[in-house]
């Protein structure tokens, strides 16, 4: 086979990735094996401010972010990884505890693209998440 042959041989896809971003150890496991096992690439952070550096270092497909953590919450994390140019097409799922439709508004104000309340099903959010991935990256706010 010539090097033009290999060339336009079809490249197997890379696992789509995601980065869950939440402050409870078992929550962060759960879905990480959760989506691991599905085929996706994961990646884990404790709190919001180490969200935006793994968010930076891996670039993920799709954001987890959980809302309520120490430090860097869930809102200001997402408004910081929405106002960063290189960053900001990365689609940001806010999984939380607080179901009140005002969370939800300042949540989307933020930027984020989905809301989902705890407790969620693995195989709900993984419809998010694929539902995201579908539409694709998101061109401008």
């Amino acid at each position: 086979m010539n090097a033009a042959a290999r060339s336009e041989a079809p490249q197997p896809a890379r696992p789509s990735s995601v980065l869950i971003v939440d402050d409870v150890t078992d929550t962060r496991e759960m879905y990480g094996l959760y989506f691991r096992t599905r085929g996706f690439t994961v990646f884990t952070a404790m709190d919001g401010r180490h969200g935006i550096d793994a968010a930076t270092e891996h670039r993920p497909d799709v954001i987890i972010m959980d809302l309520s953590m120490p430090g860097v919450n869930g809102i200001d994390a997402t408004s910081a990884l929405k106002r960063d140019a290189r960053l900001r097409n990365i689609p940001i799922i806010i999984l939380t505890g607080y179901p009140l439709r005002a969370v939800q508004r300042g949540v989307l104000e933020a930027g984020a693209d989905a809301f989902l309340t705890k407790p969620c099903l693995p195989e709900e959010l993984e419809q998010h998440v694929r539902r995201l991935l579908e539409r694709g990256p998101r061109r401008s706010r």
